[in-house]
C-alpha cells in the first residue's frame, strides 16, 4: 500500500475542526489502575500535536471484558496531559448526553479522551464496517465531528466499530502514526535495501509462516532466519528429532500441521530459510548448549538458539541493510535464554535500516535500552505480522475505500 491509496492530515484543514481520533492507548497495568509501560501513550503525541489548533476527541481502549486491567481510561488521560503539556479531560462516557455536551462545548485547542469504548459491547463484534456505521455510536457521535482519523495501527487488523464504522460516514484518514506504521513496513517488506533479511521468532507458527511464505514469494527480501517455536517447527520439517517435549509442546499448540506446511516451504525457498545450527535445551533452568543433529534423548525443552547459531545470524544481521524482527528467539523473559534475542536485537541496529514488531521483542529493545537505535517500533503485534504476512487489514483497507470516496466526493 502507498501514501496515495488513503489520506493523512495534510490532506484536511484541521483548523478550528472538530476532529474524532481512534487511539491506541492499550497499556500493561498493575491491579491499582497504575500505567507501567506508557510507549503506545507516546507514540500518538505528533498526531496530537499536529492537530493543537483543531477540537480533538480520542476514542480508546483499555484491555477487554474479563481481564483484570479492563478499566477506565482517567490515568491514560492524566499520562497523555503530561506528555502534550496541556489538559486532556476525561469524560465518563461514550455517546450519551454527557459525552456530546462536553464535545459541542469544546474550543480550539481542546483534547477529550472519552471512555474505554470496549464498556459498549458492540466494539467487540467483527462485522463489516457498513454494519457499524448504523450502530447507536457512530449516529450519535458522527454528526458532531467534522473529521475521522485512524491512529490506532495496533488494532487495524481487526474490523471493530470504532475502526471502521466512522469511515463510512466522515471524511477519514490516517493520524501520524498510522502513517509511519505504514511507509515503515512497506519499505521492509517492498522497498527496503538490499541485502534484507527477516528474523522471525516466537510462538506464532502460522503467522510467522504465513510472513516468510509472504516475502520470499515477493522477491522483496533475500533470507528469512528462524528462532523460537517456529524454528522447532521447521527444524522437525527438515527431519531433526527436536525429542518429545518440544513436539508435546508443538502439538499442545496446534501446530503439528504446520510440520508439513514448513516441508513444503524449505523446498520451495531451498536455501533462502536459514534455521538454527544448535540449540540452547533446558535442564532445570540451565543452559545447555548442543547441536540440532547431537540433541539427546533426554525430554529437555529448546529455550534458545544456540551460540553457533547466535554467531551466524548477527554475522548475517549486520551485513544486512535492511532487517526486520518480529518475535524473541527464546524464553527471554528467564535470563539464560534470553541471550539470542539480545544478540539478534544488538546485531540489527548496525543495519541502515532496522524494523521490530510483536510486543515481546519490542520490550527486550526498550529493555536494553536500544529503542533510539531502531528506525522504527511497531506498536503492533498482531497487525504488524498480518501486514508483513500480506494479509489486508480492515482499518486500512476502510481509509483506503474512503479516500476514494472522498476524492470523488470532496
Amino acid at each position: 500500500m502507498t501514501a496515495k491509496d488513503y489520506l493523512t492530515i495534510d490532506d484536511f484543514d484541521v483548523e478550528g475542526k472538530t476532529v474524532l481520533v481512534r487511539v491506541d492507548l492499550n497499556v500493561p497495568m498493575d491491579p491499582e489502575d497504575n500505567i507501567l509501560d506508557d510507549m503506545r501513550i507516546k507514540s500518538h503525541v505528533p498526531t496530537l500535536k499536529d492537530l493543537e489548533n483543531a477540537r480533538v476527541v480520542l476514542l480508546a481502549h483499555q484491555s477487554r471484558a474479563g481481564k483484570s486491567d479492563f478499566t477506565t481510561m482517567k490515568p491514560h488521560a492524566e499520562r497523555l496531559s503530561r506528555y502534550l503539556g496541556k489538559e486532556v479531560e476525561y469524560v465518563d462516557d461514550i455517546f450519551g448526553t454527557y459525552a456530546k455536551s462536553r464535545i459541542t462545548s469544546m474550543k480550539k485547542g481542546d483534547v477529550i479522551l472519552l471512555e474505554n469504548v470496549r464498556f459498549y459491547s458492540e466494539e467487540s463484534l467483527d462485522r463489516p464496517s457498513k454494519a457499524h456505521s448504523n450502530t447507536h455510536m457512530v449516529r450519535k457521535l458522527a454528526p458532531l465531528f467534522d473529521l475521522f482519523l485512524n491512529d490506532a495501527f495496533a488494532v487495524s487488523h481487526r474490523s471493530q466499530l470504532s475502526i471502521t464504522g466512522f469511515t463510512e460516514v466522515l471524511p477519514s484518514g490516517a493520524g501520524r502514526l498510522m502513517e509511519k506504521e505504514i511507509s515503515s513496513l512497506d519499505r521492509g517488506i517492498k522497498g527496503g535495501e538490499c541485502p534484507c533479511i527477516f528474523v522471525l521468532g516466537g510462538a506464532k507458527v502460522d503467522d510467522s509462516l504465513n510472513v516468510t511464505d509472504n516475502v520470499l514469494s515477493n522477491g522483496s527480501v533475500d533470507r528469512v532466519l528462524l528462532s523460537g517455536v517456529v524454528a522447532n517447527v521447521m527444524l522437525a520439517a527438515s527431519g531433526v528429532d527436536i525429542g518429545p517435549a518440544n513436539m508435546d509442546f508443538i502439538e499442545s499448540q496446534g501446530y503439528l500441521e504446520q510440520i508439513e506446511r514448513g516441508k513444503e516451504l524449505l523446498e520451495k525457498f531451498d536455501g533462502k530459510i536459514g534455521l538454527p545450527i544448535d540449540v540452547a535445551l533446558n535442564d532445570n533452568g540451565k543452559r545447555i548448549e548442543v547441536q540440532v543433529d547431537e540433541l539427546p534423548s533426554d525430554n529437555f525443552p529448546i529455550n534458545d538458539i544456540g551460540l553457533e547459531t547466535i554467531v551466524s545470524y548477527s554475522k548475517e544481521i549486520r551485513s544486512a541493510k535492511t532487517v526486520v524482527l518480529n518475535g524473541p528467539a527464546g524464553l527471554s523473559e528467564i535470563d539464560p535464554f534470553a541471550l539470542g534475542t539480545h544478540e539478534i536485537i544488538k546485531a540489527a541496529v548496525h543495519s541502515e535500516y532496522s524494523i521490530a514488531g510483536g510486543g515481546h521483542i519490542s520490550a527486550e529493545i526498550r529493555n536494553l535500552g536500544y529503542e533510539d537505535r531502531f528506525s522504527h517500533l511497531s506498536t503492533g503485534g498482531g497487525a504488524c505480522i498480518d501486514y508483513l504476512a500480506g494479509t489486508v487489514l480492515p482499518g486500512i483497507d476502510a481509509l483506503r475505500k474512503a479516500a476514494t470516496r472522498y476524492r470523488h466526493n470532496p
